[in-house]
């Protein structure tokens, strides 16, 4: 199996958080001790450059790498203010128009603006400059409240821990959800959290004897997705009413439940639709759906494909790949 061609870009002053999130989900080994990945940390400046941490970081790869990879992720930038390498700039567009997949973490959501990537398209960024770079990219379509944002080819994330999100949302488009959670375990993740999402939950919660409660009870919603979860009965069974669940699930999780219980079912639609043959029928009746005509308009609205196109673009990238 050919190994998909991973790019990150590095650069002077980079965060080495920022640049180990991508290295970590896509060198991460398989149990038989080989990765789907090759993986190639690509400098802007030279083969050593400074890290904002002080130590510096030797790199054989330059931008020529970018050429031969297949995904290209921009991990951050190091100042909003600062215009990006022409010769960087250049490497993405000449990328994008060979329709390879370009990510912008964090920041780097600021280098495909200025790259002209963005011009027309839905996209996020870190809470904190998401309008300075709507205000100075006007013909990007700025979303501050969702943790990445999908448009096929290219794809932008919110800031630190969020890029661990978006990498492994690409890994699940590329090889499943299978390879994704197995990563997230290694990495001791979330496995799957919807790229809409809010970006930060205004007034966490310290762990309280309910929250242990409600953590048990949404790993029985889990494990029964078939079932019908009505609102008011789990809000029952949290031992709370309809208004404090509503409140404490969303300081919990930034999230309503209907819009949580959503995403657990589609993502194990794309489970099924991934390991399985099951039709379609049988798979919304699995998930709690109930007909194919819901599972499609749900599935169409926050994938943007179809099931059995997204059957059958999975099947043939793992084929191609």
């Amino acid at each position: 199996m050919r190994q998909i061609r991973i790019a990150v870009v590095a650069f002077e002053g980079i965060l080495p958080f920022h640049l180990s999130v991508p290295c970590a989900v896509f060198q991460s080994p398989t149990p038989e001790g080989n990765s789907p990945f090759r993986l190639r940390v690509c400098s802007v400046e030279g083969p050593r450059i400074l890290s904002a941490a002080g130590f510096s970081i030797g790199t054989d790869y330059g931008l020529d790498e970018l050429a031969r990879a297949d995904v290209i992720i921009v991990p951050s930038w190091r100042d909003p203010e600062e215009t990006p390498p022409e010769a960087l700039l250049r490497q993405l567009q000449k990328a994008a128009a060979r329709g390879k997949r370009i990510v912008g973490l964090c920041l780097g959501a600021y280098v495909l603006a200025h790259a002209g990537l963005l011009d027309g398209k839905l996209a996020t960024t870190h809470w904190g400059w998401a309008r300075d770079l709507a205000e100075r990219f006007p013909s990007v379509q700025m979303d501050a409240d969702v943790l990445y944002v999908d448009e096929g080819h290219i794809v932008t994330s919110a800031g630190a821990a969020a890029g661990i999100d978006c990498c492994l949302h690409l890994v699940r488009q590329m090889l499943g959800s299978d390879v994704a959670c197995r990563i997230a375990r290694r990495m001791v993740v979330p496995p799957f959290r919807h790229g809409g999402q809010a970006q930060f939950i205004e007034q966490p919660m310290p762990e309280a004897p309910s929250d242990r409660r409600m953590a048990r009870l949404l790993e029985q919603v889990q494990r029964h997705l078939d079932h019908d979860h009505n609102l008011d009965d789990i809000a029952e069974k949290a031992a709370m009413s309809r208004r404090s669940f509503t409140r404490h699930f969303r300081q919990i999780t930034g999230s309503s439940f209907g819009d949580w219980l959503l995403s657990q079912r589609l993502g194990e639609a794309q489970r099924l639709l991934e390991t399985t043959q099951l039709p379609l029928d049988r798979i919304a009746t699995a998930i709690g759906l109930g007909s194919p005509v819901t599972l499609r308009q749900h599935f169409q609205r926050v994938y943007r494909t179809s099931p059995t196109n997204y059957r059958r673009t999975f099947c043939e990238s793992r084929a191609s790949a």
